[in-house]
């Protein structure tokens, strides 16, 4: 017999393990096991104690104790600055429109939001516009209602430019609690009133811009003729939105005490622009 043979053999050769009672020398268990039997039961042994030891570390707080391995306290913290970062992002894309919002107004042009592109796809040229009966009725209602309206009855060209034929309506009534001030840069008028009460906008016109701001709160912005641009600031809800035709006297928002900086209660801060240039309120408007 050769020495393979022999090797074979002996992987064959089976194996007895018992256990007797020390006292009574009694056989109390045994098992027969060959050599292939032996590693293949300890590799099965060895296969269940890692995957327990895996399934206790994935899926329980044991593993907490490895070390480097972040706890529950580490992970909320982790999760929180990661929300937190995403609100301070979004501020500040919502400030740094704001802030271009306003730049384009005060420089007389267009505002970003409300720049829009035209379909090329369609042929505006042939259109057609017919006065239906029903359009009649509500033009003559509409003039009707609108008869004792300030803002109506003369075009832009008979106002002119000069802003002393022009009626501004107060945006609130209430005591004015910061006047307009160029030398500590405050271009606005403030004015307390009752909480929760109605602010209306001075005249007719677009609202051009709305938003909120870390400093200023709930913000608002109404496009006029003249190259006038009103804005009213520390509201509690804006009751429009970006695009709304206003008119003189109705209601755009809330008085409030939004914003974090530049408040110490519920008040209105009320700007009046002139061809990019600020205006005292008060010179047009009584409070």
């Amino acid at each position: 017999m050769d020495k393979k043979e022999k090797r074979k053999g002996k992987w064959r050769d089976k194996f007895r393990f018992a256990i007797f009672n020390d006292t009574t020398y009694e056989e109390v268990w045994r098992v027969r096991l060959t050599k292939s039997n032996a590693l293949l039961a300890m590799g099965l042994l060895m296969f269940l104690i890692i995957a327990i030891n895996t399934s206790l570390i994935a899926f329980t707080n044991l593993r907490e104790f490895i070390p480097g391995y972040p706890d529950v306290e580490m992970r909320r913290n982790i999760i929180m600055n990661a929300l937190l970062l995403d609100s301070l992002e979004r501020e500040l894309d919502i400030r740094d429109k704001y802030f271009a919002d306003l730049n384009s107004v005060i420089s007389g042009n267009q505002s970003i939001e409300r720049v829009s592109r035209r379909d090329s796809t369609r042929d505006y040229s042939n259109i057609v516009f017919r006065r239906s009966p029903e359009d009649s009725i509500l033009r003559s209602r509409v003039e009707q209602e609108e008869q004792y309206n300030l803002s109506i009855g003369t075009t832009g060209a008979e106002r002119g430019t000069s802003l002393a034929n022009i009626h501004f309506f107060p945006p609130v009534k209430g005591i004015v609690s910061s006047n307009f001030d160029e030398r500590t840069r405050h271009y606005a008028t403030d004015i307390v009133t009752q909480p929760k009460a109605v602010v209306s906008s001075t005249l007719d016109g677009t609202v051009i811009m709305t938003g909120w701001t870390m400093e200023t709160g709930f913000v608002m912005m109404i496009q006029h003729q003249n190259n006038l641009v009103s804005v009213y600031k520390h509201n509690a809800r804006l009751l429009k939105e970006t695009g709304d035709r206003v008119w003189a006297g109705e209601a755009i928002s809330i008085v409030g005490d939004s914003g974090e900086l530049y408040t110490s209660g519920p008040h209105l801060h009320f700007e009046l622009w002139h061809n990019g240039e600020p205006l005292n309120p008060t010179d047009y408007i009584f409070f």
